[in-house]
């Protein structure tokens, strides 16, 4: 029985979503990494990050290759690097928003209320 493409699409987010996977990714644009190489910068414990590649692997978001007994790791697809930038794109721009109303909410003078004029 075939899903339904949304469902296919909401698996494919919820690859994604978790942050140590998000930052691998960020690495890998750099190119490929061993896993020894990608973790100082993804801060995570050697197992944990294992774990985190093998939900990538399985999604087929990035792809292993062995050197010897080094298992050393590429993004499948180079295009999620354009989802990625795309993804900042839209956070920037809401928070440029959020930030434009903080900043006009922090100009408005709200006098505290006068309890002995009524």
């Amino acid at each position: 029985m075939n899903r339904p493409i949304y469902q296919v699409k909401a698996d494919f987010f919820k690859t994604l979503a978790h942050p140590a996977r998000i930052r691998v990714l960020e690495l890998l644009r750099d190119g490929e990494r061993s896993v020894g190489a990608l973790l100082p910068d993804v801060g995570i414990e050697a197992s944990h990050l294992s774990q985190q590649l093998a939900v990538l692997r399985r999604a087929n978001v990035v792809q292993v290759r062995k050197s010897g007994s080094t298992a050393i790791y590429s993004v499948a697809d180079p295009r999620i690097f354009e989802l990625l930038a795309l993804a900042k794109s839209i956070l920037t721009s809401s928070l440029t928003e959020t930030r434009e109303l903080l900043a006009d909410l922090e100009r408005l003078d709200f006098a505290e209320p006068n309890p002995t004029e009524d």
